[in-house]
């Protein structure tokens, strides 16, 4: 029935149209003269009909419309209702009352005219729901209302509800709720220890002036707690404001010092009922920007976390005191234990497996039973856990599978190189521990480990091998690692800095001369890193067919043969050699999924890159594993979050 009152007329009028042209045409073949009198007659007549179609218009709307019924029920019920209504058929103008006509006509007629013209996006299913529709128009805010289905005749009745007043209240009640906000001076011990007073003073009012003028363009307050935390309370408005212009005071803070050594972390919560909420929020959000290295923003909602920023690397912490403390606990919680089950990420490395022995070793020195959980088949530390076997020590290592049934309410659960609870090696594991203890050094992400009772979290550090040496360094010399065992830590060390090339500190080399005097031949470690002949093969193949997009090296491969898993981060690894390549991207098939490694020498944050594909790691080093996807679904998906990224950069730069 949609406009069939404008299709019915458009139809006689062709058909009149059609009679005239076929009585026209023997006229014009037997008398043109006779012609000339209603060609005149017509002409004068469409002339008159122009020139008088508003008043032609005005005629029709006020027979049509206002307080003349024409013995009209629907048009008698409808006209005195204190709203404006509308009366359509399909999509065309029938009738309307005063009401409409004064608020939403402004005193104009526009019957037989397109409802899209009065009432733009007017959806008559939409108006037909419980809560209908909302328009607005001439300033005026509307509900739009209508029955399920158009009455017998096909017209359909719309009612607005002016609720501007009411909407307006809910929009100014929304905009002015308040936020909290946490801002934190990124590593202000170390940075400020060494300063002279005078120093200190300096970057301290810089700071503040900045902050000063940040908050003081909104209608909220900050306060300085103590010399590196401060918290302000600002109207909902005044985030989105900051969220559009991705907090640029992370930018003016970052420039206020050659290199950016000096950042600050911002934590905001809103949305909350409350403010203490709000504050709750706040504190997560500050703990989770912190955990990602600092330098960024964190803004919960009742929906979860976004982040902005986050381009700096962490900045090193140079006293021990913290380690000391950790190796303490974890000392203390190990020894109230009567089993200990060490685990990693999925797809285990080096830098896991390495670690997770470290951890043994404490474990055996506190004498309490602890073994290694990790899956043999899917891991790309064969070569290391393989060395373990010739040495008798195999049954350090056991699948996931056989430590379900020997979990007791005192078995404590060490997990190692990560912290999020999807890339656990086995989450059903961790769901059976009650006591968890987590030691990992990735920036932290949404979806992390949030129950454990002893965190052991640096995200300054080169790896999680490095924290663990430093655990060692606390415990007796007598019984402490093996040469064997230092090799391992050693592996992972090395692994996660591309053998002390990148992402490496003071710390680093401490810990790698520790592990030295302990027995670890840099050489035989090294033997570690070697590949098959069948692995070089296949990792120059996925390095020739590799592009350069944007300054990143990109290469995107089916399904590798078994075991050959290693070849996905080494394959990365050799794509930053090549010149003018800040970055790189493998894409490998597997399982109906695509694995994906990145790389970067530090002038793209490859951990911002491919979080928002489920992803996570380092500034220089992520990963990431996508669910039923296509190689080249995978590529697609990630040259759009190099674009993102490439003019988030191009937007700070200006």
């Amino acid at each position: 029935m949609k406009n069939k009152l404008r299709l019915d007329t458009g139809a006689i009028l062709l058909l009149l149209a059609v009679c005239c042209i076929a009585l026209a045409v023997p006229v014009a073949l037997y008398a043109p003269q006779w012609l000339l009198a209603p060609v005149v007659a017509m002409a004068a007549a469409v002339i008159l009909l122009l020139a008088n179609r508003r008043r032609i218009r005005t005629f029709v709307a006020k027979n049509l419309g206002g307080n003349v019924f024409g013995g009209s029920k629907v048009q008698y019920a409808l006209t005195q209702l204190p709203i404006p209504v509308l009366l359509l058929s399909g999509h065309t103008v029938l009738w309307y009352n005063a009401y409409f006509k004064e608020q939403v006509l402004a005193g104009k007629d526009a019957i037989m005219a397109p409802v899209s013209q009065l009432l733009p996006g007017l959806d008559l299913d939409v108006c037909a729901r419980p809560h209908g529709q909302d328009i607005t128009v001439n300033d005026f805010r509307f509900t739009a209302y209508t029955s399920p289905s158009p009455t017998a005749n096909g017209a359909s009745i719309v009612y607005l509800v002016d609720d501007t007043f009411y909407k307006d209240t809910l929009d100014e009640y929304a905009a002015s709720r308040p936020a909290y906000m946490i801002i934190v001076i990124d590593s202000y011990d170390e940075l400020f220890t060494d300063m002279k007073d005078s120093e200190q003073a300096h970057e301290q009012e810089a700071i503040n002036r900045l902050l000063e003028e940040y908050i003081g363009q909104t209608t909220g307050f900050l306060r300085r707690v103590s010399n590196s935390r401060y918290i302000a309370v600002v109207e909902e408005r005044h985030i989105r404001r900051m969220i559009k212009h991705r907090f640029d005071v992370l930018d003016k803070v970052r420039a206020l010092h050659p290199g950016g050594m000096i950042t600050i972390s911002i934590g905001v919560g809103h949305g909350g009922k409350t403010l203490a909420e709000c504050q709750d929020m706040a504190r997560e959000s500050i703990d989770i920007a912190l955990g990602r290295g600092g330098d960024q923003a964190a803004v919960k909602t009742i929906d979860g976390f976004e982040f902005f920023g986050g381009v700096s690397h962490g900045v090193e912490k140079r006293s021990h005191v913290r380690s000391r403390i950790i190796a303490n606990a974890l000392e203390d919680q190990i020894r109230q234990s009567d089993s200990v089950l060490i685990m990693g990420h999925s797809m285990s490395d080096l830098d896991a497996i390495g670690s997770a022995i470290g951890i043994l070793r404490i474990c055996k020195m506190c004498g309490v039973p602890s073994v290694i959980t990790v899956r043999r088949g899917a891991t790309l530390a064969g070569q290391l856990i393989d060395l373990f076997d010739r040495a008798g020590e195999g049954d350090n290592f056991i699948e996931p599978e056989e430590t379900y049934e020997i979990i007791t309410p005192k078995t404590l659960l060490i997990v190692v190189d990560t912290y999020q609870k999807r890339l656990l090696e086995s989450q059903k594991i961790y769901e059976k521990c009650q006591r968890v203890v987590v030691i990992d050094h990735h920036r932290m992400a949404v979806g992390h480990i949030d129950n454990p009772v002893l965190l052991y979290h640096e995200p300054y550090a080169s790896s999680a091998s490095e924290l663990v040496c430093e655990l060692l360094q606390f415990m007796p010399s007598e019984g402490n690692i093996t040469p064997l065992e230092a090799e391992a830590l050693l592996a992972g060390i090395m692994l996660d800095t591309r053998s002390f090339a990148l992402h490496v500190g003071v710390r680093t080399f401490e810990a790698a001369a520790w592990l030295r005097s302990r027995g670890a031949q840099t050489a035989d470690t090294k033997l570690l890193f070697n590949t098959s002949k069948e692995e070089y093969e296949a990792r120059a193949r996925i390095v020739e067919g590799a592009y350069i997009y944007k300054g990143c090296a990109i290469a995107i491969s089916g399904e590798l043969e078994p075991g050959m898993a290693v070849v996905l981060p080494m394959a990365a690894n050799d794509l930053l050699t090549i010149t003018g390549v800040d970055a790189s991207f493998v894409a490998v098939a597997k399982n109906g999924g695509v694995n994906i490694s990145a790389r970067s020498m530090g002038a793209l944050n490859v951990q911002v890159i491919l979080e928002p594909l489920g992803g996570g790691g380092h500034l220089t080093m992520a990963g990431a594993q996508l669910k039923n996807c296509t190689p080249k679904e995978a590529e697609q998906r990630i040259r759009e979050q190099i674009d993102l990224y490439r003019a988030a950069q191009a937007a700070n730069n200006k």
